[in-house]
């Protein structure tokens, strides 16, 4: 590979990719550029204070940024289908370093979960894990009719170990998130509806059974039904959180000018991101966020639709879902549609784990733009070739 394509600045092949595949590298590095603009804002206060040093956040994620930029250019430049015949092996790494991670004194314990490896290096396995999640069940239920049901059942086994070790950290988000992803590419392959029905049902029963045997849970679902009942304790997040969307207004209080997340919206760099955007950017900004995420996921389904090998179609839907969906998600938190999660928003939060996966996951979708639509020319250039070694002899 040549070394000047592992930095997306100095990558000359971009000019001959597909149509779809350019749009989804500007769409990205747009995406990329405005969460690493917002989170310097929503992060310099706190880090000023933690740290004495406004960049303090910025500068890690900048590097982190740097490693996952490395990472999408690699996937860009790299046949699909050597990057499906690893992903089994990552599944299989990151699933034993979830366990790994309830250890005690291996785990990093936050906020009452120990989703980080101890160590210079933050490792978050459940987080890193989702697009070979996307990688591994595209391959199973896009060839899900020429496979023995002992294969079957052996990755489904994996993905509901992968499932129950998240939920078990405990990160119901991840879980759900990772669940609903799965869940959606096997709809997207056409499997009967009666397996669909009873992982669904299952699905649910685990998540009620989770919610019912942890207190902290079971809270954020209440304090989401009517966070102002206690506005001061389980319901103080997503009440300054909606304080802070809500103070955005038509045109926001412009960058830089939130007043919430100077220590009034706890996690303001993270998990509660967009409310810090949508005060600084108001309704038209947050619209304008909406229309790149719609963008996005239309691009994702037209090179989905495009791609004529199953398990490539597949790749692209899971990919779509996996950032659109997860963005979506976190964006319902923080508005109040959904009860209050832990869930990152991609390109935004600050995170080298998230940053990476989020990268890795577009530079999937553009490989797949890129497989499918210049597919067509190899061919051609093959045949032309035989032609002119026949003319030769």
């Amino acid at each position: 590979m040549n070394l000047r394509r592992l930095i997306p600045l100095f990558d000359n092949s971009v000019s001959s990719w597909a149509l779809e595949a350019r749009l989804l590298r500007w769409l990205t590095m747009v995406w990329l550029f405005v969460g690493v603009v917002m989170l310097f804002s929503a992060s310099y206060a706190v880090a000023d204070v933690r740290h004495h040093d406004g960049l303090y956040y910025f500068k890690r994620q900048i590097l982190w940024v740097l490693v996952g930029l490395i990472v999408f250019n690699i996937v860009v430049h790299l046949p699909l289908r050597r990057i499906l015949g690893l992903s089994n092996w990552f599944i299989f790494l990151l699933l034993g370093l979830i366990f790994v991670t309830m250890v005690p004194g291996v785990g990093k314990t936050e906020l009452g979960a120990a989703r980080r490896l101890v160590g210079p290096v933050p490792i978050q396995p459940s987080e890193l894990i989702k697009p070979f999640l996307v990688l591994q069940s595209a391959q199973l239920f896009g060839q899900w009719d020429r496979l023995s049901w002992r294969v079957r059942f052996t990755w489904l086994g994996i993905f509901g170990f992968v499932i129950l070790g998240i939920l078990a950290q405990p990160n119901l988000s991840t879980a759900s998130l990772c669940g609903i992803t799965i869940w959606l590419i096997a709809l997207a392959a056409g499997l009967p509806y009666k397996y669909l029905g009873g992982t669904a049902v299952g699905g649910v029963f685990l998540a009620i059974l989770s919610v019912t045997f942890r207190e902290y849970q079971r809270k954020r679902v209440m304090s989401f039904l009517n966070p102002w009942a206690d506005a001061s304790g389980d319901g103080y997040q997503l009440v300054q959180s909606l304080l802070a969307v809500g103070s955005g207004n038509t045109w926001g209080a412009g960058f830089g000018l939130s007043q919430q997340k100077q220590f009034y919206l706890p996690i303001q760099d993270t998990d509660f991101i967009f409310a810090v955007f949508a005060e600084e950017f108001g309704f038209v900004g947050s619209m304008v966020l909406l229309l790149l995420l719609a963008l996005y996921a239309t691009l994702g389904l037209v090179v989905a639709l495009k791609a004529k090998h199953p398990v490539y179609r597949l790749v692209g839907i899971g990919v779509t879902i996996l950032m659109v969906g997860q963005s979506l998600l976190h964006i319902g938190v923080t508005t109040g549609a959904l009860p209050t999660t832990g869930l990152p928003l991609p390109m935004f939060s600050y995170g080298g784990n998230s940053m990476i996966a989020s990268l890795l996951a577009a530079g999937l979708l553009i490989r797949v733009a890129r497989e499918s639509s210049e597919a067509e020319v190899v061919p051609l250039q093959e045949e032309s070739e035989k032609r002119r070694k026949r003319r030769l002899f």
